[in-house]
C-alpha cells in the first residue's frame, strides 16, 4: 500500500509541475495579448507596426497548441489522481 502512496505523490508532483507551466504560459499569452492593438491606422510609415502586429498574433496563435496539450495533460493527471484517491478510500472503507 505504501507503493501506491508513492505513486500518488509522484502523480501529484507531476500534476503540479504541468499546471505551473500551464499557468506561466497562460500569463505569457495574456501579456502578449495586452500588447496587441485592436485597431491600427496604417499608412506608409505604419508598415513596420503592421508587421510587428502580425508577428505578435502569430506568436499568440503558436502558443495555443502547447497550451491545449498542457490543459489536457493537467486534467488527465487530476482525474487519475482523483481516481486513485477514491479507490484507496473505497479499499480502506
Amino acid at each position: 500500500m505504501e507503493e501506491l502512496g508513492t505513486t500518488l505523490f509522484t502523480l501529484l508532483v507531476g500534476w503540479a509541475v504541468v499546471t505551473t507551466v500551464l499557468i506561466c504560459m497562460l500569463i505569457y499569452r495574456a501579456m502578449l495579448g495586452a500588447h496587441e492593438e485592436d485597431q491600427i491606422f496604417l499608412d506608409k510609415a505604419g508598415d513596420s507596426m503592421a508587421q510587428e502586429q502580425r508577428l505578435l498574433v502569430a506568436r499568440i496563435e503558436k502558443l495555443s497548441t502547447p497550451i491545449n496539450i498542457l490543459i489536457t495533460i493537467s486534467v488527465l493527471l487530476l482525474m487519475i489522481i482523483a481516481g486513485i484517491w477514491l479507490w484507496r478510500g473505497y479499499k480502506n472503507f
